[in-house]
């Protein structure tokens, strides 16, 4: 087994990661900054004699996503923030129906058109659920173009052991920029799929008729399938939350941030090390599940938290709720694709301290 380092910027790793993991189809409509992923998808798709569509909208786009996972498929999209929002409808039918597949939204300034810099301010909507009905999606915030590689093929994985649709949720800033990335020589290779599996509509093929639906008009039959729904969510919380944890053994504060507010928020606890401060440093990588027990574990040891996002206070919520008013929770933050500077958050912390 070798690996070749290859220099390339997260959107295209996020491409090679999925076809990595044996992405079937790929459906998706151009919108800044995520256009290099159809771009890319387009060509490398066809040469591999995989299925590539630019569908004519991001609601088709989502809808054809559908058709391909109740075939038993691996299906992928990726939009930007308005682009998801057009998604929502198809996103829960797919959570209803227990369709597993991935979808990418690369994070711009918002809200409406907004602009085309990175941005974090679609926390909410991909966390608590943009569209209508009691539903969850697996969210995982990459902050690396490393991790855009090893995110899609995780990815997959969880939407098939789950049978639940996953979404990447990254940036802008993440999406364009450039890094050396290991790809393995032995490509992953994907889980064996057939007719027998309990989503695909394969045909009959000897088995009894199999019905994918999420109109459930008898008495009584909706609550009893959201309870279904509920419980495996109640066993996605127990088994897959993710995160990073730094310095936070000694530390007197703490910043908790994902993403690349992440990367700037940790160089900064690194200068802070060097100044002789305490800080620590919290990175969740599940924003659903998200790591309330970890989190309201430290907040017990520390003196102040401080959330840092691109946005202007969205993840912080649920920070609080983790603390439960064990400590002081402060937050710093950049709408509408404003960028960090580890000094900025640096001297946040310092100030704090």
């Amino acid at each position: 087994m070798g690996s070749n380092k290859i220099l390339m910027k997260g959107n295209i790793a996020l491409c090679e990661g999925a076809i990595a993991a044996g992405c079937d189809a790929y459906f998706g409509y151009p919108i800044t900054p995520q256009n290099e992923v159809p771009a890319y998808m387009s060509g490398k798709m066809v040469q591999l004699d995989r299925v590539f569509v630019q569908a004519e909208s991001e609601i088709s786009a989502i809808n054809m996503v559908f058709g391909a996972a109740v075939c038993g498929k691996r299906a992928m999209t990726s939009s930007s923030s308005p682009g998801i929002s057009l998604k929502q409808e198809g996103i829960s039918y797919l959570c209803a129906c227990e369709l597993p597949c991935l979808i990418v939204n690369v994070q711009r300034g918002g809200p409406g058109l907004g602009n085309i810099a990175g941005s974090q301010a679609d926390y909410f909507q991909a966390t608590k659920g943009g569209g209508h009905g009691d539903y969850r999606m697996i969210v995982l915030a990459p902050y690396s173009v490393r991790e855009m590689y090893e995110f899609a093929n995780i990815s997959f994985q969880l939407s098939e052991k789950y049978r639940n649709p996953v979404m990447i949720l990254t940036d802008g800033i993440i999406g364009q920029m450039m890094e050396p990335v290991s790809i393995e020589d032995n490509k992953r290779e994907p889980i064996t799929r057939s007719s027998t599996d309990g989503w695909c509509l394969g045909g009959c093929l000897g088995r009894e008729p199999r019905s994918i639906k999420s109109l459930f008009m008898t008495e009584g039959v909706l609550e009893k399938h959201n309870y279904h729904l509920k419980n495996k969510y109640d066993l996605i919380k127990k088994n897959e939350v993710r995160y990073e944890e730094y310095l936070t053994e000694d530390a007197a504060i703490v910043v908790i941030a994902y993403g690349i507010s992440a990367r700037i928020a940790k160089s900064a606890v690194r200068k802070l090390r060097e100044d002789g401060i305490k800080a620590g440093f919290i990175r969740p990588i599940t924003l659903w599940p998200f790591p309330y027990d970890k989190i309201s574990e430290v907040s017990s040891c520390v003196k102040k938290i401080l959330v840092a996002e691109m946005n202007l206070g969205q993840m912080v919520e649920d920070v609080r709720l983790a603390v439960n008013g064990k400590c002081p929770v402060e937050f710093i933050g950049h709408p509408g694709g404003g960028l960090f500077t580890d000094t900025e958050i640096k001297e946040k912390l310092a100030s704090m301290f």
